[in-house]
């Protein structure tokens, strides 16, 4: 545990558990390495729809429709734990929903696009409130000057977990075209060991994290939670006025990450369609874009508390911008494994100093309320980036370059927005929020 600095963390938080923190990242980034970015998306479009030109929208749809789902029982959810002090309780009911579904997945076949459909939504529902959950636990456990480098111990160690379920998924694969299996066998025991491996790491966060935050009550039923949540998003829509740089985050947030969702879902897809790519060369592929992700991850951590979360995050979307133009443009291998690469050095980083931002801006006593918008911000742009290639493939007859040029223009726009949030007067806002608080 000495790689988990205790002047990183705040009193009372041994490094041991800020360890169980981060290892709920290496369980869930098993799901969306080897389920949503590198197995079962292409199998999906290529075998179970059968390569149809309204398979890439039919995936984008399934996934669309799970982050929908999130966005509209996330603040009921996010209500309930702060007001009970329950994260934890939420934390276990939702990756034993994604694991389940996840394990489902194995009994799709050709022609199953509705079965599989029905566990990508749950599946998918289980990793965002898992994730939500999570996160609001990232300010409670680091000191408000570290959340960047805790943060980045987070995604890099994610980036480890998904790497290992994916070796793993690799092997087994490499060992069962070696001994004659079919592909449909293959892809479901690669869903199954996920399942398996996100169970096992996310058990120490499940039963060992501590609830620090005190109940606010003893008993709330989910009806009067669905009406409180629905006055709470109201009242925090109310109180973008006075944080406005966390609400140009909020908009640069979901502009940027349409364009990383988009890679996350269709990147498979696109190796496939497009560069050719197999199932085992599709694996390695995101094994080693997953190695320069964890890198990134690890040390872009350390970097964004010394340059700055905002000049950090505009750094990375730049890396965005050139990964876009070398993927459009690519031909031939080299190119496109080097926009690959380009993706995994700018993805974990731009998702960790968006997470360390909103702990900036955010007010303490509105962590979970903060982080709920926040990701339900992240969740729609889940919806409209996918489903926008998915469109532009469905409206162009399958025309993939054109649709991850214009993935491109997310990208921009973020860094646009990005341009208008001032850190430290959002920073005095949410001081004064929480001081208000304290004084009434």
């Amino acid at each position: 545990m000495r790689f988990f600095s205790r002047s990183a963390l705040n009193p009372g938080v041994e490094p041991r558990e800020c360890f169980y923190w981060a290892l709920f990242d290496a369980a869930n980034s098993g799901y969306s390495t080897v389920v949503l970015t590198a197995v079962f998306n292409a199998y999906f479009v290529s075998v179970i729809c059968g390569g149809a030109d309204w398979a890439a929208f039919g995936w984008s749809t399934a996934v669309a429709v799970g982050n929908a789902l999130s966005m509209v029982l996330m603040p009921v959810i996010g209500r309930m734990a702060d007001l009970k002090a329950a994260k934890k309780r939420w934390l276990a009911a939702a990756t034993l929903l994604c694991v389940v579904a996840t394990g489902l997945l194995a009994f799709s076949g050709p022609g199953a696009w509705l079965w599989a459909s029905v566990m990508i939504v749950l599946s998918s529902l289980g990793y965002n409130v898992g994730e939500t959950l999570n996160s609001a636990f990232l300010p409670e456990i680091a000191r408000p000057e570290a959340v960047g480098k805790v943060s980045g111990w987070g995604w890099s160690l994610g980036y480890a977990g998904g790497l290992a379920t994916l070796a793993v998924c690799l092997a087994m694969v490499l060992a069962g075209r070696s001994a004659g299996a079919d592909e449909s066998i293959l892809v479901g025991a690669s869903c199954i060991v996920t399942a398996a491996i996100f169970l096992v790491l996310a058990v120490p966060a499940v039963f060992l994290l501590k609830e620090r935050s005190p109940a606010q009550a003893e008993s709330l039923s989910f009806a009067q939670a669905w009406r409180d949540a629905m006055a709470e998003l109201r009242e925090t829509a109310g109180l973008l006025k006075d944080h406005i740089d966390f609400a140009r985050l909020v908009v640069c947030g979901f502009l940027y990450q349409c364009g990383i969702a988009t890679v996350i879902t269709l990147a498979a897809v696109y190796a496939s369609a497009v560069m050719g790519f197999g199932l085992v060369e599709t694996l390695v592929l995101v094994l080693l874009v997953n190695i320069t992700a964890a890198v990134g991850a690890f040390f872009f951590g350390y970097a964004q508390d010394r340059l700055g979360h905002k000049r950090a995050l505009a750094l990375t979307l730049l890396v965005w911008i050139a990964m876009v133009v070398c993927a459009a443009a690519a031909e031939s291998a080299p190119l496109f494994w080097a926009a690959a690469n380009l993706a995994g050095l700018a993805m974990g980083s731009s998702q960790s100093a968006g997470r360390a931002m909103v702990a900036v801006l955010a007010p303490a006593g509105r962590l979970a309320q903060f982080y709920s918008f926040w990701n339900m911000a992240l969740w729609l742009s889940a919806i409209v980036g996918p489903m926008t290639y998915g469109a532009v493939t469905w409206m162009t007859g399958n025309n993939q370059r054109l649709a991850i040029a214009a993935t491109g223009a997310f990208f921009v726009l973020g860094l646009a927005a990005l341009a208008l949030v001032n850190m430290e007067r959002g920073r005095r806002a949410a001081l004064c929020a929480d001081a208000g608080t304290a004084a009434g």
